[in-house]
């Protein structure tokens, strides 16, 4: 399965760097099935029309009034899931969840800009980096992108998908930032998606994440597989993980999510271990061709996927890294510490779970 999937992603992406309209995963029959399957979980799925909570801000404050250390510049671009759609708290989104837990991993302050947009599909990228860079002096340095589902629901062509998102991502990096990219997720764990739809949404998922691997890597970047939001305990929570519409994530799938994004997005920033950095064959890491890698993360939630130098054959190759998760939390001050005014607040993380600063080491279930 991983090989046809790595086939498949091999050709978005080459559709998506020539230009190409897109590639047919779906036959005119199959195609009318899920059409019918989709007006049907529409209605079952109760998607809120209200907008996220804002979490713009500065995290950490405390660090800076300690140390006066230069805040790290973290931004937000994707769709409802970047936003934070699904729940009614800032400290619960995505953003405020990484801001948090990147303060106290860097022991810096953070400055989280959010520019993500419910509803939003790959060719809004363009104009939300932008935005980001339009705004003077503001250059991130990193920046996260969650994007994909809607490109799903809504059968835009995957190569068009992919290729929107490679742009974004090259405007990123010629501006200096890191990019860390959450791919497609698992539209299959969808609780109200019945059968065939179900398998249908999991099978252009993964296929659209790896092909978004592959094009996030030829542009510099690394990849999360946030899969079924992040492994296998959103399928077998649904009802905690799942937000009120059923659809989005609630605030302890963004927790998960943030958790196991957290260390990509410090290594991205050279934060995490040098000794975490080495692949370790125990958890089945490596070396592979960047496809391979691709299709393998897509299958497999929280699996990060980064560039690798040459390590022999042909092609390019990628360093495929199943994180050990670390619950991190801010020191008592920066806990307690409150927002700049724009709406960020210095709480933890809601991976939270050590008494110090530092990250303490926890093994993925």
């Amino acid at each position: 399965m991983s090989m046809t999937r790595a086939r498949a992603a091999r050709r978005i992406a080459a559709a998506a760097a020539y230009g190409g309209g897109g590639i047919g995963l779906l036959g005119g029959a199959t195609l009318g099935v899920l059409v019918a399957e989709v007006h049907l979980a529409r209605r079952r799925v109760g998607v809120s029309d209200e907008e996220p909570p804002r979490a713009d801000g500065r995290y950490g404050a405390a660090f800076g009034r300690r140390r006066g250390a230069r805040p790290v510049l973290l931004a937000f671009l994707g769709d409802s899931t970047a936003a934070g759609q699904g729940v009614y708290r800032p400290r619960q989104t995505p953003g405020a969840l990484l801001a948090s837990g990147l303060a106290a991993v860097a022991e810096r302050p953070v400055d989280l800009r959010n520019v993500a947009q419910s509803g939003a599909q790959s060719d809004d990228l363009d104009r939300q980096v932008t935005l980001l860079l339009d705004e003077e002096g503001l250059r991130p340095d990193v920046a996260v992108i969650m994007i994909g589902a809607n490109d799903v629901t809504h059968r835009v062509p995957p190569a068009a998908s992919v290729r929107c998102l490679s742009d974004a991502v090259a405007r990123l990096r010629e501006a200096g930032t890191e990019v860390v990219v959450g791919t497609c997720p698992d539209l299959g764990t969808i609780e109200p998606v019945q059968q065939p739809l179900r398998w249908l949404a999991r099978r252009m998922s993964r296929q659209l994440a790896a092909a978004q691997t592959i094009a996030v890597l030829d542009r510099g970047g690394r990849t999360v597989s946030l899969g079924s939001l992040l492994g296998p305990e959103f399928e077998a929570n649904p009802r905690e993980l799942f937000g009120p519409d059923n659809y989005h994530p609630s605030a302890e799938g963004y927790a998960t999510a943030a958790m196991a994004v957290l260390p990509t997005l410090s290594a991205a920033l050279g934060l995490w271990p040098a000794e975490e950095e080495r692949p370790d064959v125990r958890r089945d890491e490596g070396y592979l061709p960047v496809a391979k890698a691709a299709a393998q993360a897509a299958g497999q939630g929280g699996t990060e996927v980064a560039p690798a130098g040459p390590t022999g054959g042909r092609g390019p190759w990628a360093l495929l890294k199943h994180r050990r998760r670390r619950r991190v939390a801010a020191e008592s001050e920066a806990n307690s510490d409150g927002s700049d005014g724009s709406g960020g607040t210095g709480g933890s993380a809601g991976t939270a779970g050590s008494e110090s600063a530092k990250p303490a080491v926890g093994e993925r279930g």
